[in-house]
C-alpha cells in the first residue's frame, strides 16, 4: 500500500512539473507572454512552478531558435528523476541508457497528453463562444496545430472537424508511443 501511495504522489508531482515545463516551452515558442505583468494567470503559474529549475539550466543550455531548450531539458530531468526513483526502489539493475530513453518517452507521453487536454478545452470553449482570456489563450496554443488539418479538410455541414482529427492523430501517436515503450522495456528486461 505504501508503495502505491508513493508512486501516485511521484506521478502527480513529476507529471505536474514536466507538464508545466513543456507548457512553458510551447508558450514561449508561440510567443505568448508569460511574465507576471502580462495579465496571463497561467503564465504566472507556469513561471512560479518552473523558474527554480529552468533558470539555472538557461545559464548553460542556450535556446535553439524560438525553442527554449532549458525548459525541454528541465522536463526531461524531472522524468529522469521520476524513473530513477522508481527504478531504484524496485531494485532494477540495468544500463543507465534505459533510464535516459524511458525519461524521453515519458516527456513525449506527457506532451501528447497535454496537447490532448489543450485540444479538448479548446473544443469545449469553441462551442460556448465565450470571449475570455482563457479562450484566447487556448486559441493561440491550439490553432497553429489545427491549421495544417484545416487546409486539407473542408467544413462538413458548416462544422469544423479539425479538432476531432487532431485528437484522433494524438491518440494514434500515443498508441504508437506506448508500443515503443513496451518493446523498449522488453528489450531492457531481456
Amino acid at each position: 500500500m505504501l508503495y502505491k501511495i508513493v508512486v501516485l504522489l511521484l506521478e502527480v508531482v513529476s507529471g505536474l512539473l514536466t507538464s508545466t515545463c513543456l507548457l512553458r516551452l510551447y508558450m514561449q515558442h508561440q510567443r505568448i507572454p508569460l511574465a507576471a505583468h502580462s495579465g496571463n494567470p497561467l503564465g504566472r503559474f507556469v513561471f512560479a512552478l518552473t523558474d527554480w529549475l529552468v533558470l539555472p539550466l538557461r545559464r548553460v543550455i542556450p535556446a535553439l531558435g524560438r525553442w527554449d531548450m532549458a525548459s525541454l531539458v528541465a522536463a526531461w530531468l524531472v522524468q529522469l528523476a521520476h524513473m530513477g526513483i522508481l527504478w531504484t526502489w524496485n531494485g532494477f539493475s540495468t544500463a543507465p541508457v534505459a533510464l535516459l530513453v524511458l525519461a524521453a518517452v515519458g516527456v513525449v507521453r506527457l506532451a501528447l497528453s497535454g496537447l490532448t487536454v489543450l485540444v479538448l478545452v479548446y473544443a469545449v470553449l469553441s462551442w460556448v463562444q465565450t470571449r475570455s482570456p482563457l479562450s484566447d489563450l487556448m486559441g493561440r496554443l491550439v490553432e497553429p496545430l489545427l491549421a495544417p488539418i484545416r487546409k486539407r479538410m473542408p467544413l462538413v455541414g458548416g462544422v469544423d472537424l479539425s479538432p476531432l482529427v487532431l485528437l484522433v492523430l494524438l491518440q494514434i501517436l500515443t498508441i504508437v508511443l506506448g508500443d515503443i515503450q513496451y518493446r523498449s522495456l522488453g528489450a531492457v528486461a531481456a
